[in-house]
Formats: structure tokens, C-alpha cells, sequence
């Protein structure tokens, strides 16, 4: 028999850091239209992402990670880099992946295709259309 899951049945909270919670705010609830739920000065700022809590919380020195931080799964992912590129979001290139591609997606040996970008503060964010 199968032990009970301790965490598969609860809802996950997303966190992504920023030092400047106002170029983030409009980031995040503007270009990118998630949900502001809670603006919790000086602590963090609260969106609803698609059911997901996502916490973007004000640190005072940040070094960006190199890799994927939070990623969108999402149906048709050349309309949506087409949005988000008229939105003012430049898509990132890595030599060897998707630098010959004109939207800037890469396909996966697994089939699935993915496109890179930055938030204000440099943490990468993806698309991943399955």
C-alpha cells in the first residue's frame, strides 16, 4: 500500500526575488497581467498566477540565477512571445539553442518548445508550450 503523500495534496507558493518591488509590480501585473491580491509593504508583493500564489519578495541584493526561476505552461507559444515581445519583453538567445530561431524558441529533444526572458530584476522566466 502506498504511504499517504505529505505535500502532493497542497497548493504550492511560488517566490521570486526584486529590489525594486515597483518596476516589478508593473512587470508582473502590467506586461505580464497576472493578479496583484496583496501589495505587503516592504515585504512583498502577492499575485494570483493562475490559482498559483506567486510571492515576489523585496530583498535588498540579488544575484540572479543563471537558470529558470518560473515558467509558463502555455497552449500556442509563438502568439504568446509575439504578445509579450509588442509588450516590450526581449526574449533571451543561447548559443547553440535558440539563436537561429527568429521568435527565439528552442525545441527540446522531448518535442516540447521554450522560449527564455528576464524579469526587471534578471531572474529567468520561461515559456514551455508541451
Amino acid at each position: 500500500m502506498a504511504e499517504e503523500s505529505i505535500l502532493g495534496s497542497s497548493k504550492l507558493v511560488a517566490f521570486a526575488p526584486t529590489t525594486d518591488a515597483t518596476k516589478a509590480r508593473t512587470f508582473y501585473e502590467d506586461v505580464l497581467g497576472l493578479r496583484l491580491v496583496a501589495d505587503e509593504k516592504p515585504f512583498a508583493l502577492v499575485f494570483d498566477a493562475n490559482g498559483t500564489m506567486l510571492r515576489v519578495t523585496t530583498v535588498h541584493e540579488l544575484n540572479p540565477h543563471p537558470f529558470t526561476v518560473l515558467g509558463w505552461h502555455v497552449e500556442a507559444i509563438e502568439s504568446t512571445v509575439k504578445k509579450l515581445t509588442a509588450a516590450g519583453v526581449e526574449f533571451q538567445r543561447y548559443p547553440g539553442l535558440n539563436d537561429s530561431d527568429p521568435l527565439g524558441i528552442w525545441t527540446a529533444p522531448s518535442g516540447a518548445r521554450i522560449a527564455w526572458f528576464h524579469d526587471p530584476d534578471s531572474n529567468v522566466l520561461s515559456l514551455t508550450q508541451f
